[in-house]
């Protein structure tokens, strides 16, 4: 990864032409933040998350991703206005059901100038923000965008350092650390925590995670979202093995299981968001 390029985005003239590099625009969706909402895929990030759906969002150079025989480039340069003009297409769903923007990944705070223009371009139009994070990011880059959030939604993924660094690749103390930055500042923040057999599916490590949330001031929400392999093709599409080949996903029973383990912290806790 080209660590120099993770920092790409200064301003020509005016936030409208900062630059980042994204790999996708999902218009209509109804999940990562209240009502309809867009999604834009950040390329690049720090983890490799041995489930991750998205592996093509992982590097940030452009890549070819090969599906059902047809081979696709992933990754693309834009500016904050050509990202812009596809968000303001979809303007009335968002002024009638609450929705918004999510900067997705990827990692979307490892592009912080990017990320922070194109927040700031969505609060001139007085469109909800969001972003999907896991933290691992220098301090300074959340002090960046954060004037620009309204609501975070935070990837907690274990509480054991050394088990988070096996399955993630890295430690969990950027995470943690960050996730107190993130308490202190955000106007929402909800933790999420996705759940993977094998990694974090017993009821002490949910309780374990749901207790540090609790712990954190102004945290009132925390979502379980069940492992799942939509992007298992992807990894073959990319020339790379799946890491949890024949690793199934928790049953609806387990997850109810784990639902509790998680509001016994006294948070509101739900499956799924």
């Amino acid at each position: 990864m080209n660590e120099p390029s993770m920092r790409y985005g200064a301003v020509a003239s005016g936030i409208e032409q900062t630059r980042g590099r994204i790999f996708d625009i999902q218009r209509f969706s109804i999940h990562d933040g209240p009502g309809i909402r867009t999604l834009v895929f950040f390329k690049g990030c720090r983890l490799r998350c041995r489930w991750c759906s998205n592996p093509e969002s992982q590097a940030y150079e452009v890549e070819t991703l090969t599906l059902h025989g047809k081979p696709k480039t992933v990754g693309r340069d834009v500016t904050v206005g050509e990202v812009m003009e596809t968000v303001l297409r979809d303007l009335p769903y968002y002024r009638r059901s609450g929705g918004g923007v999510t900067l997705s990944g990827g990692e979307p705070l490892l592009q912080p100038e990017f990320a922070a223009s194109l927040l700031q371009s969505c609060h001139k139009h007085n469109l909800h923000t969001a972003v999907e994070t896991a933290a691992y990011v220098p301090a300074e880059n959340i002090a960046q965008v954060l004037p620009h959030l309204d609501l975070v939604l935070l990837d907690i993924k274990h509480m054991d350092p050394d088990k988070h660094k096996t399955h993630v690749g890295q430690s969990n103390a950027t995470t943690l650390a960050n996730a107190a930055l993130f308490a202190k500042g955000a106007k929402e923040l909800i933790i999420r925590v996705p759940v993977v057999p094998g990694f974090n599916d017993t009821e002490r490590e949910i309780a374990d995670i749901a207790a540090f949330a609790r712990s954190l001031p102004g945290v009132r929400r925390l979502h379980l979202l069940p492992y799942h392999r939509l992007g298992q093709d992807k990894y073959e599409g990319l020339g790379r093995p799946y890491p949890l080949d024949g690793v199934l996903p928790p049953t609806a029973s387990q997850m109810n299981k784990l639902l509790a383990a998680a509001e016994a912290s006294g948070l509101l806790c739900q499956i799924g968001g």
